[in-house]
């Protein structure tokens, strides 16, 4: 649990730091790393930050991709508490 509330946070604020360099034409974190990120477990906090800071929400692979991730990640953990 702690895991994953340490990945939602680095998942959150990669968002905010990326939308801070975006509107200050600085080096951008790649998109791989953000979604990767939601991937090891950050897709709660990845999907809030994109919420809260109105970033990368108009492309496909994050407003579709990342709750596909956590619904994928919700699955995996009904799978493992009932039939494991």
């Amino acid at each position: 649990m702690i895991y994953i509330l340490i990945l939602s946070l680095f998942g959150f604020c990669s968002m905010g730091i990326d939308k801070w360099k975006a509107k200050h034409k600085k080096y951008r974190i790649p998109e791989k790393t953000l979604l990767l990120i939601g991937v090891f477990g950050g897709s709660i906090g990845s999907i809030l930050g994109m919420r809260f800071f109105h970033h990368k929400t108009l492309h496909k692979k994050f407003s579709l991709g990342l709750p596909l991730i956590l619904f994928c990640q919700l699955c995996l953990i009904v799978l493992y508490l009932f039939f494991i």
